[in-house]
């Protein structure tokens, strides 16, 4: 006899450079945002930050019915909070698959998959060369 358990949340993971989102989604909530352990206005101390957090959620209007849970690492702040932005886009459009040309056109769907470049042997950093004197 095999049981079928109804997930109560849906997953997403969203990166930025080197840092990794992995964001719950959770269907019957009251407006909590976790990150780490943490209410995200602490982890994210910024208004900047927080905005970037909040800005999908409050293009898809779901603002007071969910909850997310989110488990983030690598990277700074900036990259971590980008790395949820996308997490939270791409959970919301697993939610509702009409959301995905609102959050598409916000350009909150696009992975920014720049990171930094590997230093090379004979130079400095990634493309720097030591300083050439003449004599």
């Amino acid at each position: 006899m095999s049981k079928i358990i109804k997930k109560s949340y849906i997953f997403a993971v969203g990166r930025r450079k080197t840092a990794v989102a992995r964001v719950r989604l959770i269907k019957k909530g009251d407006n909590k945002i976790v990150v780490n352990a943490k209410d995200y206005q602490k982890y994210f101390p910024t208004f900047i930050l927080q905005g970037l957090l909040t800005k999908p959620i409050k293009l898809a209007g779901l603002s007071e019915k969910i909850d997310f849970s989110i488990k983030v690492s690598g990277g700074g702040k900036n990259s971590q909070a980008e790395a949820v932005q996308l997490g939270i886009a791409r959970s919301l459009i697993l939610l509702d698959k009409e959301l995905k040309s609102k959050l598409k056109k916000a350009n909150l769907l696009k992975r920014d998959s720049r990171k930094k470049e590997r230093k090379k042997p004979g130079l400095k950093r990634a493309r720097r060369a030591p300083q050439w004197s003449k004599r």
